[in-house]
């Protein structure tokens, strides 16, 4: 009876171990834009997911994603309006867990990678919305097209990460454009115009 039960400990054990162990490394979050640190920082490129949404058919919401993106961020919480923002997104490296649909994306009918391989984001404004978020206005640079777009930006809350040795910022920003400014015309309206993007990223302090 009791060899029986030392297995049920040994599990208690090791789980109450594993928690204790993520109550430790869970960082001290401030939370309020006003509360972050000034600095200059880099993409966390472990902690970031560039994605976009785009009506099909009139039957669903088509997802898919960018697993190659870097970023700077130029961040002042006393002077919020100076904030800069540049980003470089790899074209090709889009993901919609299908190769062969992936191909065709890539296609000259589409994002036109092999001629356009990279897209580009770079701040013109920035205008305070609250405390926790903020107008990104800037530059997208698609397809051999420039064009203004907007980024509704949330800082969701900065922190010392112990696993990292970074003070870092989490980011959220949501945006929506045509993609017929960009040249990217092919089969509207079958497949929408209107293009939702979502980037959910940390940011860390050098």
């Amino acid at each position: 009876m009791r060899s029986g039960l030392i297995p049920i400990i040994m599990i208690f054990c090791v789980s109450a171990l594993l928690t204790s162990c993520g109550i430790l490394i869970k960082p001290q979050v401030k939370t309020g834009i006003f509360q972050l640190e000034k600095g200059s920082y880099t993409l966390d490129q472990t902690h970031v997911a560039v994605l976009f949404k785009i009506n099909h058919m009139g039957l669903s919401t088509f997802v898919g994603r960018f697993n190659k993106v870097d970023a700077t961020l130029e961040f002042d919480p006393a002077n919020i309006a100076a904030a800069k923002l540049s980003a470089i997104i790899d074209v090709a490296s889009i993901d919609v867990n299908n190769p062969d649909l992936e191909a065709t994306l890539r296609s000259s009918r589409w994002f036109d990678a092999e001629k356009y391989p990279q897209a580009f984001f770079k701040t013109v404004s920035v205008k305070l919305i609250d405390q926790n978020s903020a107008i990104f206005t800037g530059e997208l640079t698609l397809h051999g097209k420039t064009a203004p777009i907007e980024l509704v930006v949330t800082f969701n809350g900065g922190a010392d990460n112990i696993l990292t040795g970074f003070y870092t910022l989490g980011f959220s920003a949501v945006s929506r454009f045509n993609r017929s400014v960009f040249g990217i015309d092919y089969l509207i309206p079958a497949v929408g115009d209107a293009v939702d993007i979502e980037v959910f990223a940390e940011f860390q302090q050098r």
